[in-house]
């Protein structure tokens, strides 16, 4: 199966889930074991930059490696199944192997990856550090509103606009920098 035009994958940490997305479809939701807290999985936009069939061992069936500059992270499947759905990794995210499996040949090189702290049920599970004075600095995406931001982090887009001193909220572009505070 070839890769959707526009696909993107979004990592909630709180929740623990993985959403793959064609264009602005939500396509397929999976469960994900992601890091432990005293190694989280980085918050942050990214992108998959490799790809191997049968890594083995704990990495599972299938692994997709992460762009995240701090290590070597990535989605992958794993030897432990009743780790999916927990914080028990290194800071990677862990997917059954049937679900990585399936998922794998949708993914190509380039798809971008954001992985976000989230919220389930209350507050953020890990502080982002990232901005200055806390929350999560998001990268602006190809086809990305600055209302689609704002109710992917569950945030009032009034609260953008203001903290990062936005003239106009229809104009922003690919790669631009948002503080989500």
């Amino acid at each position: 199966m070839m890769r959707a035009r526009g696909s993107q994958i979004t990592i909630n940490l709180a929740n623990r889930r993985l959403s793959y997305y064609e264009g602005n479809r939500l396509s397929k939701v999976y469960p994900v074991g992601v890091g432990k807290p005293a190694t989280p999985t980085p918050t942050g936009s990214y992108t998959v930059i490799s790809k191997i069939v049968h890594p083995g061992g704990m990495l599972g069936a299938r692994w997709m490696g992460l762009s995240i500059p701090t290590g070597n992270y990535g989605i992958h499947g794993t030897n432990n199944p009743p780790s999916i759905g927990g914080y028990v990794s290194n800071g990677c995210i862990r997917m059954y192997n049937q679900d990585v499996v399936e998922l794998f040949p949708r993914v190509a090189i380039g798809t971008p990856v954001e992985i976000t702290a989230g919220t389930g049920g209350g507050e953020p599970v890990y502080p982002p550090a990232s901005a200055p004075g806390g929350g999560i600095i998001h990268t602006v995406q190809p086809g990305e509103s600055l209302w689609r931001i704002a109710r992917k982090y569950g945030k009032d887009l009034g609260l953008i606009v203001r903290a990062n001193n936005i003239e106009n909220p229809d104009v922003i572009f690919p790669g631009q920098k948002i503080i989500i505070p």
